[in-house]
């Protein structure tokens, strides 16, 4: 089944890489005095995504660490998209994840759960 095959190796990926936090929960993204990071973000070192930059990743409090959502985004300034990967995130991280992207007008995100 794809669907499986597709968060295994998602799984395998986050286990293989070691995860860079670059954007602290708390603090504030540099573009934007208003906007703060609900939880811990950063990427997977070695990776690469569309945007030229490591996978993102968002790092949540669940101490289980599970992999059980991604973010599909669209960004109408930079023109692209892009996966972002929930990890260990709450239902409650998962819903100020989702609502980041109804904040920024160019920018729309989509919550997939495993």
């Amino acid at each position: 089944m794809v669907d499986g095959r597709f968060w295994m190796n998602l799984d395998r990926l986050v286990a293989d890489c070691r995860i860079i936090v670059d954007n602290p929960r708390g603090t504030h993204d540099g573009d934007s005095s208003t906007f703060v990071y609900p939880v811990d973000c950063g990427y997977l070192e070695g990776t690469t995504s569309m945007d030229g930059e490591g996978i993102d990743v968002f790092v949540g409090s669940d101490p289980e660490q599970r992999i059980d959502a991604i973010v599909c985004a669209v960004d109408l300034v930079k023109r692209d998209s892009e996966i972002k990967v929930l990890i260990g995130c709450t239902e409650e991280e998962k819903l100020a994840i989702e609502s980041l992207y109804e904040a920024f007008p160019s920018m729309c995100g989509l919550l997939l759960r495993r």
